[in-house]
C-alpha cells in the first residue's frame, strides 16, 4: 500500500506506575510499544524511555521535573510526536502537547492508527472507523472542545499543512449511525457466506496467538499462500482463509489466520476486532501459536487464553498449543524445549524451516477426527450401497424419503465424509 504521508519523528514513553501490578516487565512492555510504533510506515522512532512515576498527576500524568527532562530530549532529537504507552486523558494530552510543543498520542490512538493502516476487508475498515469515532467522541466529551486534528491516516498522526477537521458530537453520532447501518449489511453478507461455508463439510482450523508469534508464516507454510508476512506487530488484521488438504490424502480443511492478540488491548478495540476473531469462535480446532523463544512467552500465553475465554470460545473446541520459533535456539536449548513440549503435550515447530510440521499436521487430523459435523445429504434411489454404508457407520440422524431419493441428516467426522465421497 503506497504511503505518501510525510515521515514523523516519534519518541516512545512507557509510564511505569509503582502502584500497578503489571503482568509484563516494563522493559518488554517498552519493547512492544516500540514495535507497535514501528508498525506504522510513516513513523520513525528516535528513542524510547521507561518513565517511573509514583502517582499519576491528574493534569499532566508526569510530574513537572520529568516533563522538563523529557522536553530537553525531545528538542535535542527534533521529535514531532510522543507516544505514551498507556491511557492519557484528553486534559493530560492537551497539557502535555502545550508543554512539549509536539503531538501526543496514547496507546489506544496508536493501535487505532495501525488498525486503520492494515484493515483490508470492508468489515475491517468499518470496524476501525467506528472504533476511531468512539475514541474521538470520548476525547470531545471530556475535553469540552471541538476536535481539532490534522488529517493523515485517521487524523491522529499527521503532517502540518493538511486540512483541519472540526467534528462535534452530533456529527460523530450521525457518522456512527451511518457506519452501524453499513456494518449490519456487511455482517449479514458475511453470515450468508458463512452459512454457505457451513454447508461445505470442511472443518475450520483457526490460528490464534499473540501478535508476532509467527501465525502468518505458519499459515503460508501450510497453504503456500503469500499472506503479508513481516516481523511487525499486527501484520494481519483481516481473517484470511484457505482450503488445505491434510497430508497422505487426509481430509480437506479450511485454515484461517487471525489478528494477533496483545496485552492491555483497549476494550473498545476488542469490540472493533471481534469480527476478525469470530472466525476463531467458529473453528472446529484452534492452533494457539506461541513464540516460544520470547522471554515473556508464558505471560503472552495467559493474555491469549484470557481473550479466548472473554470471546466465549466453546469449551469443547480442541486447542493445540504450537511452540513456534525453535530455530531461534542453539542445539542444547532446542533439545530442552523439545523435551518440555513432549511432556506438556505441545507441538514444537519452526514455521520458517518447516521443522516439526509433520507431527503437527497428524495432531490436527487426529483432533478433527473426534470432531463431528452435521450435514444433510440427498442419496438417490440408485445409491443403495452408499445408504447402507451410512447406516453401517451409525451416522444417520434422520432419513426421509422424497421424490428425488432419501433426504438424510448425518452426523459424522471429516474422515467419514471423505470416505463417503470416495464411494
Amino acid at each position: 500500500m503506497p504511503h505518501d504521508r510525510p515521515v514523523t519523528r516519534a519518541w516512545v514513553l512507557h509510564p511505569e506506575l509503582k502502584s500497578e501490578d503489571r503482568r509484563h516487565a516494563p522493559e518488554y512492555a517498552l519493547e512492544e510499544a516500540v514495535s507497535l510504533a514501528r508498525a506504522l510506515p510513516d513513523l520513525e522512532v528516535q528513542g524510547a524511555d521507561i518513565v517511573r512515576i509514583a502517582k499519576a498527576v491528574p493534569a499532566t500524568l508526569f510530574g513537572s521535573g520529568k516533563i522538563e527532562e523529557i522536553k530537553a530530549k525531545l528538542s535535542d532529537h527534533d521529535v514531532e510526536l510522543v507516544l505514551v504507552d498507556g491511557p492519557v486523558t484528553p486534559v493530560q494530552q492537551r497539557n502535555l502537547e502545550k508543554k512539549w510543543g509536539v503531538k501526543v498520542l496514547d496507546r489506544t490512538g496508536l493501535i487505532l492508527e495501525i488498525f486503520s493502516d492494515r484493515a483490508r476487508t470492508r468489515e475491517g475498515v468499518l470496524q476501525v472507523e467506528m472504533a476511531a469515532l468512539n475514541y474521538q467522541r470520548t476525547r470531545l466529551v471530556r475535553a469540552w472542545t471541538h476536535l481539532e486534528r490534522q488529517r493523515g491516516g485517521l487524523g491522529f498522526v499527521g503532517g502540518p499543512g493538511e486540512t483541519q477537521i472540526e467534528a462535534d458530537r452530533r456529527a460523530i453520532d450521525e457518522q456512527l449511525v451511518r457506519l452501524r447501518r453499513q456494518l449490519d449489511k456487511v455482517v449479514k453478507t458475511r453470515e450468508l457466506h458463512r452459512a454457505a461455508r457451513a454447508k461445505v463439510p470442511f472443518p475450520i482450523v483457526a490460528l490464534a496467538g499473540y501478535t508476532n508469534a509467527g501465525k502468518s508464516t505458519l499459515f503460508n507454510r501450510l497453504t503456500g499462500a503469500e499472506v503479508f508476512v513481516k516481523d511487525m506487530l499486527f501484520a494481519t488484521l483481516d481473517p484470511t482463509m484457505r482450503r488445505v488438504r491434510l497430508p497422505d490424502n487426509g481430509p480437506e480443511v479450511i485454515l484461517s489466520d487471525t489478528v494477533g492478540f496483545i496485552s492491555d488491548l483497549p476494550t473498545q478495540l476488542v469490540a472493533a476486532f471481534r469480527a476478525t476473531l469470530e472466525e476463531v469462535l467458529e473453528a472446529n480446532l484452534v492452533l494457539h501459536v506461541r513464540d516460544i523463544s520470547h522471554p515473556e512467552s508464558d505471560e503472552q500465553k495467559q493474555d491469549v487464553t484470557e481473550i479466548l475465554q472473554d470471546l466465549g470460545l466453546p469449551e469443547d473446541v480442541t486447542v493445540l498449543e504450537v511452540w513456534n520459533k525453535i530455530d531461534q535456539f542453539d542445539e542444547e536449548e532446542r533439545e530442552a524445549v523439545l523435551r518440555r513440549a513432549e511432556r506438556e503435550g505441545c507441538y514444537a515447530i519452526s514455521a520458517v524451516t518447516g521443522d516439526g510440521l509433520d507431527a503437527l499436521l497428524k495432531a490436527i487430523e487426529a483432533g478433527l477426527e473426534q470432531e463431528h459435523l452435521t450435514e444433510v445429504l440427498t442419496v438417490g434411489f440408485d445409491q443403495g450401497r452408499a445408504r447402507a454404508w451410512l447406516f453401517d457407520q451409525g451416522v444417520v440422524v434422520d432419513d426421509t424419503q422424497t421424490d428425488d431419493g432419501h433426504r438424510m441428516t448425518v452426523r459424522w467426522t471429516a474422515k467419514q465424509a471423505a470416505r463417503f465421497r470416495a464411494l
